[in-house]
């Protein structure tokens, strides 16, 4: 395969963060709080950037979906070796809605625009743990999907995926063009050096230049903090671990 590889990154806050639900319960508060790009999604990144270095594709592409903040990720997709950024900006309401299936709907028709052969995303984000885009993508497009992917490897026009699966690994093999999704173990992504971040340019478009519909089908009616977890207690024999059941109302 030679050919565009699209990779997705989603910029959200960072994992270091301890998230705060806002006062009046509508989400999460996002203003003044670092973000960066989805653990994941620098891992898809590396990826693409890879097969690049190894010559089976020709040029890498980052796309992220948010407001102007967004260009910030791109630019670290930049540094860590992309050759380009696309910036679909999505903002205010739309942007508080966004979700898998809108995002999956942008990258449908950026890949069909842009005559991709292959699109990485990262299996999911650390913020809503959706786990939905890549394989919505790939059903929007009707390519094959290599999800979960945990070692990569192309054999001529077709791919080969280690995959994580509950039970262990599973190893595949699919046509391309088609969408995989890489998983924690896929690699280890490199550091962003400055010379790349100046260097590349990146296209600005609105979902609505692709012909997407964001509107979404979803209400959020409420963001609550998990409850607090109760101190722990120590018994000494298995009686006492079952009187202690019982009094709770566990069994």
């Amino acid at each position: 395969m030679s050919g565009r590889v699209l990779v997705g990154v989603k910029r959200v806050i960072d994992y270091a963060v301890k998230i705060r639900v806002k006062p009046d319960n509508s989400g999460v508060v996002t203003d003044g709080v670092k973000h960066s790009m989805n653990p994941f999604c620098e891992i898809a990144v590396e990826e693409a950037v890879k097969l690049k270095e190894k010559k089976f594709i020709k040029e890498v592409v980052a796309v992220s979906c948010g407001p102007q903040q967004a260009q910030e990720t791109i630019r670290t997709a930049l540094a860590m070796g992309a050759d380009r950024g696309i910036h679909v900006e999505v903002t205010g309401k739309d942007y508080d809605t966004l979700g898998p299936l809108q995002v999956s709907k942008i990258f449908a028709a950026l890949a069909k625009k842009e005559d991709a052969q292959l699109l990485i995303l990262g299996k999911q984000a650390i913020d809503d743990d959706c786990n939905q885009t890549g394989q919505m993508t790939a059903a929007l497009l009707d390519w094959p999907q290599g999800t979960f992917a945990s070692e990569v490897s192309l054999e001529g026009d077709k791919i080969k995926v280690v995959r994580e699966i509950d039970g262990g690994l599973e190893t595949i093999k699919i046509n391309t063009p088609a969408v995989l999704t890489a998983d924690l173990r896929l690699n280890t992504p490199r550091y962003a050096t400055l010379p790349n971040i100046m260097k590349k340019k990146i296209a600005q478009v609105k979902p609505a230049d692709l012909g997407v519909d964001i509107t979404s089908r979803l209400e959020v009616l409420r963001v609550d903090e998990p409850p607090q977890r109760l101190a722990g207690v120590t018994v000494e024999t298995v009686d006492d671990l079952v009187a202690k059941l019982k009094e709770s109302g566990t069994i």
